[in-house]
């Protein structure tokens, strides 16, 4: 992954029968189901793979309890068939978790119970485990850390759980490992077009400040809440106003000690005190907290949280847990923008009405526009991209499914049963390159969280690494758990990346971003 070979791909003259703009979930999974049917692909991202949205999951591979509640079936039965593939093709960044949703009144459990019962039976023969009614010592064995007081029993159903931001790697390079070329850090400034119709891209090396002009016969627009952006300057070009595609709207996670809910089930409440759901999910050592659903006008690169997001969070967990947490115990509070679809007929909505299921458009130019969706149906979208790119007479037809049962890279079967990703984090997340991670100099340094020098070189030479931040956020996921651990480590992990990369690691830069994932610096 030598960026000097990236970007002389890039100066190639050709054109690629797919250019892809954004390296999210979406875009990557463009990039890997395209390349997997014989396609040229190129994929262009301005900051780093999964650097937005798609590394800042609630972290579950799931069908949607909460959107089987608001009757979206198609949606969840999506999801579920999903939800099986991925956690078989990366078993060791996705795995099954268990549930448990506590009861405080009669009537919970049977309630709860018959709508996971439904839940069960829209999986079929994807479902992982049978949904099962506990009595209130079950409950207290599974969730320990739970408040007893008022416990009458609960509710078991399983789905899963996985590390975001490194399936997105493993996305990236299944595909490069395919011939895809990716590259990070090359931001898509303009559109090429031809005739009325698009025609490819024109995008800058963020470090060196070449232009590129990359021409390809479909060019998909993946770029998550920012894809109206690229949708204003297809309209521009071609004389046609697009309207604004995507309403944002902010998911907030909290991320304390393990100590809060040490048991491997994760804790699930279907209806907090503004009618939310509240998830506690262990996850690499810790435990997440969340989510929120707020809607923004704005489209910050680092959302940060608002003081009454936060404020629900802890007290909805102080409601549930025997011991409540409070913002000394914050380990690390991150946000991510969702990309809701607007109802094109209706200029406001609040974003619990908005759409959780994914669009593709195709502009008047052929601009192939994909927003919305989660991260479970990542696959399913990028086989909706493809389907319209071909009825739009883009791209020659090519049979679909071939990502079904593709391994994603880092995934062998000879590698045993994984660990849990509710361990603390280790050489266990590399799957099948475990071994050649260990092999590099420093393996047996640990910096510190489970990160070696060795990762970090690995990182470097392999993972498409340029900053510290990409380390220390998406390479390894300290940011995300422990953010002044993650500060203290800064240093030691710049040193490495100037000898593995000889150029500026953005330390200092990072320094100050992890003081931000920190409370005491909600917005408004």
């Amino acid at each position: 992954m030598q960026r000097k070979d990236l970007l002389a791909g890039l100066v190639r003259p050709m054109t690629y029968d797919v250019a892809v703009i954004g390296g999210g979930a979406t875009g990557l999974g463009v990039a890997l189901d395209a390349v997997a049917r014989g396609f040229s692909v190129v994929l262009v991202e301005s900051h780093d793979f999964a650097g937005g949205t798609s590394s800042r999951a609630t972290k579950l591979v799931h069908g949607g309890v909460r959107y089987l509640a608001q009757g979206n079936i198609g949606l969840v039965r999506e999801a579920l068939h999903e939800r099986q593939l991925l956690l078989r093709n990366a078993p060791h960044l996705a795995q099954p978790l268990a549930f448990v949703m506590p009861s405080y009144r009669l009537w919970e459990t049977p309630f709860y119970g018959a709508g996971l019962k439904l839940y069960d039976a829209l999986a079929g023969s994807a479902g992982l485990a049978p949904t099962r009614l506990l009595g209130r010592e079950a409950t207290l064995a599974a969730l320990p850390g739970v408040q007893p007081q008022g416990l009458r029993g609960g509710v078991e159903y399983w789905d899963g759980q996985f590390d975001d931001a490194r399936l997105a790697l493993a996305l990236a390079r299944t595909a490069a490992a395919r011939g895809a070329l990716l590259v990070n850090y090359c931001v898509a400034t303009g559109l090429l077009h031809e005739g009325g119709r698009a025609a490819g891209v024109v995008c800058q090396d963020r470090e060196s400040g070449q232009s590129f002009r990359l021409r390809a016969r479909a060019v998909v627009n993946a770029a998550g809440v920012w894809v109206d952006e690229i949708r204003r300057q297809d309209g521009e070009a071609v004389g046609h106003s697009a309207r604004p595609l995507v309403a944002p709207s902010q998911g907030v996670h909290v991320v304390v000690d393990r100590a809060f809910l040490p048991g491997r089930h994760a804790l699930m409440v279907p209806k907090t005190a503004d009618g939310r759901v509240l998830f506690g999910v262990p996850w690499l050592g810790k435990v997440i907290l969340g989510t929120t659903d707020t809607p923004r006008a704005d489209l910050p690169r680092e959302p940060r949280p608002f003081r009454e997001e936060l404020d629900l969070i802890l007290d909805e967990a102080g409601r549930y847990l025997v011991r409540a947490p409070r913002p000394d115990d914050i380990r690390s509070v991150w946000v991510g923008l969702r990309p809701l679809v607007k109802p094109q007929d209706d200029e406001g909505a609040a974003t619990k009405a908005l759409s959780r299921e994914h669009t593709v458009l195709v502009s008047r130019s052929g601009l192939v526009t994909v927003t919305g969706g989660k991260w479970t149906t990542y696959r399913a979208m990028a086989e909706d991209v493809l389907a319209r790119c071909f009825d739009a007479g883009l791209l020659a037809r090519v049979r679909a499914g071939v990502t079904a049962d593709l391994p994603l890279f880092g995934a062998a079967p000879s590698c045993g049963a994984p660990r849990p990703i509710s361990d603390p984090p280790g050489l266990h997340l590399y799957g099948s390159e475990a071994a050649v991670v260990a092999s590099l100099p420093g393996a047996a340094t640990e910096l510190g969280g489970g990160l070696s020098e060795a990762m970090v070189r690995y990182a470097a030479r392999h993972e498409y690494a340029r900053t510290v931040e990409d380390v220390l956020a998406r390479r390894s996921r300290l940011l995300f758990l422990d953010a002044r651990l993650a500060a203290q480590l800064a240093p030691a992990v710049a040193r490495l990346l100037r000898e593995e990369t000889g150029t500026d690691p953005q330390e200092a830069a990072f320094t100050a971003l992890a003081h931000r994932y920190l409370p005491g610096h909600e917005a408004g």
